[in-house]
């Protein structure tokens, strides 16, 4: 599913018109769609009261044409306008046709109308502004929607509905209004919006549902940014043949933990195995791998020379250099530390194994973090790789705010994925993968219950059991996000969203690949 800008949307429109779908079908049935949604959400409309917050344009117009449809539906309906609307708008006359009751702002005296219509609805339809409106939620608007807010708060059980997107969110960026609403559900309609997926637009979305409006899907062949869907993960799945061996399946070679951080080689080797890795081998400083031992009992170990007790040297790089040809992937970084000698020992295997034979690398945590420290280290790296930053290490990597990469999540992403020429995983609420060539795919897991520490190195390991097992980097990347994802969603639902461990991840993961191969939602 592809997920587009306004910008975007509009040269979909363009082109829609320019096969003959005008505005006015696809308004038809933009409206037709927001009504069928609401319907189904709240279980039926007959004798629900239900207001429609009409704005100036398109999107208003949407508005009017769902409610015509909800009235016909048995729904009691009222129209409540924020803007003139066109004198030539038909669906405006087709709603007075119709009987049904439309309330003017301009003719409401301290807004004692709407104010109260919005204490006698049970469902509000936000169909005020839409997609590419900047401009600040001031006058009528603002008003309306800052009462609505106000009874939300008061009646939590109003139900609101946005169309396209609620008002005052940006499309692009996820920035809100301080007046735009927080809405029960949005109904995005024919592809949605960037800005759905990025904070704190998110939060005032709600659930997203995707509207089908008759575009024809090969309008939006050149967006190059699309949602990780079910469907998709199943057609890139390892297949698991049954003369298998454990070499069929791939070696991760994993280089993580030092003394403060030991269970983050744990993690990270156990959520390459519990994807299906054939065989993972920890690389970990010489006196923890007895302690390791004791809980990686499937592990195979590489012990490290150390610089001091469970700090690695920068003589370990020849020492992993004489085994790499043995492997699949490379994931370094997890729990290694920042220490002199450990930053020596990631430059010189990073950065200075030239003429070396080295596979793909999964680049983590402080892998990331001493990276950043080396100008244009890009172009020194070794072998293509994964960069799975979480915010922070991401504006290290970029020489920037937290704030900015926050703000910008999908472009950054996007931009650096393309400059450094590797695959970018920027973690968080609604992680971001991006490709060398542009392409973008987006989590649509927005997960509290996955922000605790250990969780980035399950998802690292994962990505890297991926690779072993023949998915190419992106494709490892994307399908590695939704799985953890998923095992977070499948952890919710019977744990809540508090006190999810990491290592709670590590048994739910297999647990999703088993349902998406029985279940063979892929095509």
């Amino acid at each position: 599913m592809k997920v587009v800008t306004a910008e975007e949307m509009r040269r979909i429109d363009r082109a829609a018109a320019d096969m003959g779908i005008t505005t006015d079908m696809l308004m038809e049935n933009a409206g037709r769609a927001v009504a069928e949604e609401t319907r189904k959400l709240v279980g039926g409309v007959v004798g629900r009261r239900v207001l429609v917050l009409v704005g100036p344009g398109n999107n208003g117009g949407d508005g009017l044409v769902a409610g015509c449809y909800l009235a016909d539906w048995g729904a009691e309906v009222v129209f409540y306008l924020c803007a003139q609307r066109p004198p030539t708008d038909k669906n405006l006359a087709l709603a007075i046709e119709r009987g049904l009751v439309v309330f003017r702002a301009w003719e409401d005296d301290d807004f004692k109308d709407l104010n109260s219509l919005l204490a006698s609805s049970e469902i509000v339809v936000d169909a005020v502004l839409g997609t590419g409106k900047s401009r600040a939620l001031a006058g009528v608007f603002g008003e309306a929607l800052a009462r609505l807010s106000e009874v939300k708060r008061s009646k939590p059980r109003l139900i609101i509905v946005a169309v396209d997107v609620p008002s005052g969110l940006d499309a692009d960026t996820g920035a809100v209004d301080p007046k735009c609403p927080s809405v029960d559900f949005t109904v995005t309609l024919g592809y949605p919006k960037v800005g759905l997926y990025n904070f704190p637009g998110a939060e005032r979305a709600g659930k997203v549902i995707i509207a089908d409006i008759g575009i024809p899907p090969e309008l939006a062949e050149g967006v190059k940014t699309e949602l990780i869907t079910e469907q998709w993960v199943c057609s890139v799945l390892p297949p698991r043949p049954r003369d298998a061996n454990k070499g069929t399946f791939g070696r991760v070679l994993v280089v993580a933990g030092s003394i403060n951080y030991i269970g983050a080689a744990y993690l990270a080797c156990m959520g390459a195995a519990r994807v299906g890795a054939g065989l993972v081998t920890l690389a970990v400083p010489k006196s923890l791998q007895p302690i390791l031992a004791a809980k990686l009992t499937e592990v195979t170990y590489i012990p490290l020379p150390e610089e001091e007790a469970g700090i690695v040297s920068k003589k370990a790089t020849t020492t992993v250099l004489e085994h790499l040809s043995d492997y699949d992937v490379l994931l370094i970084g997890c729990g290694l530390g920042q220490r002199p000698s450990v930053a020596k020992f990631v430059r010189s295997l990073l950065l200075d194994a030239t003429g070396r034979q080295v596979p793909p690398m999964v680049i983590d945590a402080d892998g990331l973090n001493i990276l950043s420290q080396v100008p244009r280290w890009w172009q020194r790296l070794t072998s293509g790789a994964i960069l799975t930053p979480h915010p922070g290490e991401m504006a290290r990597l970029c020489a920037t705010a937290i704030a900015e990469v926050q703000q910008r999540r999908v472009e950054i992403a996007k931009e650096k994925a393309v400059e450094w020429q590797q695959v970018v995983v920027l973690k968080g609420a609604h992680t971001v993968v991006a490709a060398p060539d542009g392409r973008v795919k987006l989590s649509q897991v927005a997960n509290p219950g996955l922000a605790s520490a250990g969780t980035g190195d399950v998802l690292s390991g994962a990505i890297a059991g991926l690779v072993a097992q023949g998915l190419t980097p992106f494709d490892a990347a994307a399908c590695g996000v939704y799985l953890h994802g998923e095992a977070g969603e499948v952890l919710k639902k019977e744990m809540g969203d508090a006190g999810v461990l990491a290592g709670d991840l590590l048994l739910a993961l297999p647990r999703v690949i088993k349902r998406l191969k029985t279940t063979g939602a892929g095509g």
